[in-house]
């Protein structure tokens, strides 16, 4: 495989979302914590669908959607991620591919089935997922395609998916295998409740500089150095002496390393709809720009306008022409 003939590589769960409306009163009836990311088992993950209202199916999975994002604004993308040889994994691999994301991820014959994500969406725009991991638990080092890390400018590696054992070793040869071609490696912390479980590992990540970038909104950063301050947590994220980028919603995002500290403004919008994909198409826009070596006040503002562009509509997947968006505003 040739140097550097993909900009951007994904690791992360393979899942289908399911989004549904919903009230505050049916998240309180089913005991589903508001705001956040739950695990599941399949049993679960039946009843809740059973619950729901009518839903919407697309392919999703955090680090996907960031690719696929990444992809629409003519980034040469590929993906890392799990799925079962069942109808559900048909489904992702065929709308994966269909955005021109390379994925060749061997699928599963055995075991539980493709994951899916229970992604329930109350009026004011805030998403709540229940996730059932299935067939994304089974992602390991055998899966990690050197040839495809060695050949991709940036590795994005996805919070999420440090939930699995195995899944962390695959996480580590990957960063290795990147570090080893002289490549970058990315990782987002994707959740407060997801960074309260792993603390001290994603440090751990951070300090050894097993990862260079470090993605995160503000709940998930104060998580991190357990702390309600959100300027402590961005001195201490500066202190750690890497590239940090945290989206603060309305407020926009900040860029910090040990040099400088960036304040850019989210895009305005005209009505906020859903939240779901917001931090992952920010990162989206944000490697867009940074593979094709802009500088990071320009890079912020494409993953600003990728953002925008997703919460004002159901799903987590860009509906309009990024790339054609972003040339207008002067990004790219």
């Amino acid at each position: 495989m040739a140097a550097q003939e993909f900009d951007l590589i994904g690791i992360g769960n393979a899942i289908v979302d399911v989004i549904a409306r919903a009230d505050d009163d049916f998240l309180a009836r089913e005991k589903i914590a508001k705001g956040g990311m739950s695990l599941i088992d399949e049993a679960r993950t039946l009843s809740l669908y059973e619950a729901m209202g009518p839903g919407t199916i697309v392919s999703g999975g955090s680090a996907a959607n960031t690719i696929v994002g990444a992809a629409t604004l003519g980034v040469k993308a590929a993906f890392i991620g799990k799925v079962k040889t069942d109808e559900v994994g048909h489904a992702f691999t065929h709308d994966l591919r269909a955005t021109g994301v390379h994925f060749s991820t061997p699928a599963a014959h055995n075991g539980p089935s493709t994951a899916r994500c229970m992604i329930l969406v109350t009026p004011d725009g805030e998403r709540t997922m229940n996730t059932y991991l299935g067939a994304c638990q089974n992602l390991s080092e055998a899966d990690v395609d050197a040839a495809l890390i060695s050949a991709s400018k940036v590795t994005y590696l996805e919070g999420y998916l440090w939930d699995p054992p195995a899944a962390k070793k695959a996480f580590v040869k990957a960063a290795d295998i990147a570090h080893n071609a002289n490549r970058v490696v990315a990782l987002t912390l994707s959740d407060a409740f997801c960074v309260g479980r792993y603390r001290d590992e994603f440090l751990d990540l951070i300090r050894k500089k097993t990862v260079d970038i470090v993605f995160a909104n503000e709940h998930e950063l104060k998580a991190l150095y357990e702390t309600s301050d959100f300027e402590a947590a961005a001195d201490a994220l500066r202190n750690e002496n890497i590239l940090g980028v945290v989206t603060r919603s309305a407020e926009g995002s900040m860029v910090i390393t040990r040099e400088e500290t960036l304040a850019v403004p989210a895009f305005p919008i005209a009505k906020l709809v859903d939240t779901t994909g917001a931090g992952d198409l920010f990162a989206a826009g944000f490697l867009a720009g940074l593979t094709r070596d802009k500088d990071y006040h320009t890079c912020a503002r494409l993953g600003a306008l990728a953002a925008a562009e997703v919460i004002q509509h159901y799903g987590a997947r860009p509906e309009a022409d990024l790339l054609a968006m972003a040339r207008e505003n002067g990004l790219l």
